[in-house]
Formats: C-alpha cells, structure tokens, sequence
C-alpha cells in the first residue's frame, strides 16, 4: 500500500499506527486491527523477536547510557506498576513464549482499555469503517481493569561501567502527571529553560544555546559532555530532572553543578525575558510536532485514554502563555520537595552518596 506502520511501546501506553495515502483507509485499518486483534505469533517469529531483545539490551549500556539510566531511576523511583522494566531483563527472554504473549493480548486489548483515533480522515468515516472490524472481537459492555497502582518513594540507582564517563540522572516526583495540567505545563517549560544537549553543539546557531544547561553548565565547564533536561510524565505521576555526562574524575563535580541549577528554579523566579523564550520554545515545539498528522492520530488516541477526550490545542497553548514565573517556581518547588531518585552509570566510586546529593535540596 505504500504506508508507514508503526508500535511502540510505553509504561502505561502501547500504539499501533498505519500512515497510508487517503483513498486506502479501509484497507489500511482492516490490516491493522487483525495484525492487533488476531496476531498469530508463530514459535519461530516468537523467538527470533526476543533473541533480538537479548541483543538490544546487551548493547545499550555503551549505545544509550540514557536509556540505562532511565531504566534503573524507574527501578528505585517508585513502587507497584512503573517500577516494572520497559526494556526485557536479563534471563527474560525464555518466557516470551507465544502462549505468554497471547495471554497479554487477551488481558489488555480489551474494548475498555483501547481506543481508534486518526488524522486526515472524518470521525464518521472512521467509525462507520472501524465498528465492523472492532465490534465482534471486542465486546463492550466490560469494566476498564484497575491499572497496576505505582507509588513514587525515590531512590538511588547505581550500575558500574568502567568506559571513562559517568554519567548520572537526579530527577524528582511530578506530583500529579498528566493529568495535573497546570502543574505539567510548568514543568514542560521548566525543561524548556533548561533545555541542554552536547558539548559539541554547544553556542551553536539553532543548538539551544540561549538555554540555562548551555549558558551555565557546557559552555563554562569543558569536562561536562552533555548535559539536558528531561521529563517521563504518565497519567498520575511522573519524574522530571537532568541527565549529566562528564568525565569520571569530575563525577562529584557534576553531580553538584545539576544540582544548583535545579534548585536555582525554585529558589527565585525566573527573568521574564527567559521565561518568555522557553514558553516560546514550548509552543513552537507543540506546534510543529502536530504538523504531522502521525503525531496527531497518536495524540488524539493517548489524550482519551488519559483525560476521556482530546483537550484543544489552543488550550495547552493558552496555559504555556499564562504561565507567571512565580507559577513556575511554585511548579518546581513541588517537586523538589519529593524525595530524589539518583542513577548512575559509569565510575559509582567517585560520586557522592545518596543523603549527601538529597542533602543539598533541603
């Protein structure tokens, strides 16, 4: 047909999409909801797939020390469902049987716990094309199961790697998620201020470098080699904070240096002119982002299985522009005052204990 098609997986989320021209819609959406609803998972696919699992986690400690680290905060962050890994762990591969992934399927993609979106298509043309394909194999009428409860309780996460950078993540609890709307549209912002990358693109045209992790964190200290903000937000929860990389003789300088400049945003407001250019970030990086219709079939999908319906863009657009530094610096705070969750990866010696890093936020 031509098209794009695509799964992929979160904590508490998976999508299956299909990107093809207009006039194949139908034939489109019947070949995506067998592929999901009736997949046959033949024994030998079964285990070349986790084979290549095995594969994958094995080379992303030195291809993706990031997704490590994630993995492992996840871990000592919370408790219940969002500690349980996304990445397969080691020895999990023998159970990925067709009999275990049946099972799942039957569990999960239930009528109540799935939803039908698209982009470039009518919502009358989409149902009158999707009810016949959804409706036998998913009877409604079903109580939407309970999710896993999660409880953020912070942690330290430590994993030695001897390739000569340590690399280290200090994040904290956003109380609320997604569907504290206020709170993460701040917090949104908040990664905006802080923004950040690597040394290399550092005062680079385009390259962030008007952002608070280029200006006062890579272009002051050579041996940091990358530094940004990042946020993993779910529907009631989530962690928000910094990844680091340096090199190891500097892993305590690090480690202090992204912890001033967190609690710098909660400490005092922010100029109005840096709030203004991160808020202009955040709305740009909104906006282009649904430029793809892709994007906007997914967003539609995941914004109804967390709120019951898709919110207008303008009114994520207007809640960026009413953001007051003081509302930032509140967002912040709240989340500063949960427990640190810590990660590292890379020479664990020569970073600081737990309390005394949680010690400085206090």
């Amino acid at each position: 047909m031509g098209g794009h098609v695509l799964a992929a997986a979160s904590r508490e989320q998976m999508a299956y999409a299909v990107d093809v021209p207009r006039p194949l819609a139908a034939e489109a959406l019947e070949v995506l909801a067998d592929a999901v609803l009736n997949p046959r998972f033949e024994a030998h696919e079964v285990a070349e797939a986790a084979a290549r699992l095995e594969a994958d986690r094995a080379a992303a400690g030195e291809a993706s020390p990031q997704a490590v680290l994630l993995e492992g905060l996840h871990e000592v962050a919370f408790t219940g469902g969002l500690a349980r890994p996304l990445i397969a762990p080691p020895g999990a591969s023998p159970k990925l049987t067709p009999d275990a992934l049946r099972a799942f399927v039957a569990a999960n993609y239930t009528a109540p716990r799935m939803v039908l979106a698209g982009a470039g298509i009518g919502h009358a043309e989409l149902s009158g094309l999707g009810s016949p394909l959804l409706a036998a194999a998913l009877p409604a009428g079903a109580p939407r199961p309970a999710s896993p409860a999660s409880a953020y309780v912070g942690g330290d996460f430590r994993q030695y790697s001897a390739a000569g950078l340590t690399h280290t993540m200090l994040a904290f609890e956003a109380p609320g998620g997604w569907r504290a709307v206020e709170a993460a549209v701040a917090l949104t912002v908040a990664q905006f201020l802080l923004g950040g990358g690597g040394s290399f693109s550092a005062g680079g045209p385009g390259k962030g470098m008007h952002s608070r992790l280029y200006t006062r964190v890579l272009n002051r200290h050579a041996w940091v080699h990358n530094c940004t903000a990042f946020s993993s937000l779910y529907n009631d929860t989530g962690l928000v904070g910094v990844f680091a990389t340096a090199e190891s003789a500097k892993a305590a300088d690090v480690v202090s240096v992204v912890a001033a400049e967190l609690a710098a945003l909660a400490s005092a407001p922010v100029p109005a002119a840096d709030l203004e250019r991160a808020k202009a970030a955040a709305i740009s990086s909104v906006l282009m982002n649904l430029e793809s219709r892709a994007v906007v079939a997914e967003d539609i999908g995941r914004q109804v299985l967390t709120y019951g319906h898709r919110k207008p863009v303008a009114e994520f657009v207007g809640a960026i522009r009413a953001l007051s530094p003081g509302g930032l610096q509140a967002a912040v705070k709240a989340c500063l005052a949960t427990p640190l969750t810590m990660a590292t990866l890379g020479d664990i010696a020569a970073v600081p204990r737990y309390d005394a890093v949680a010690a400085k936020f206090k």
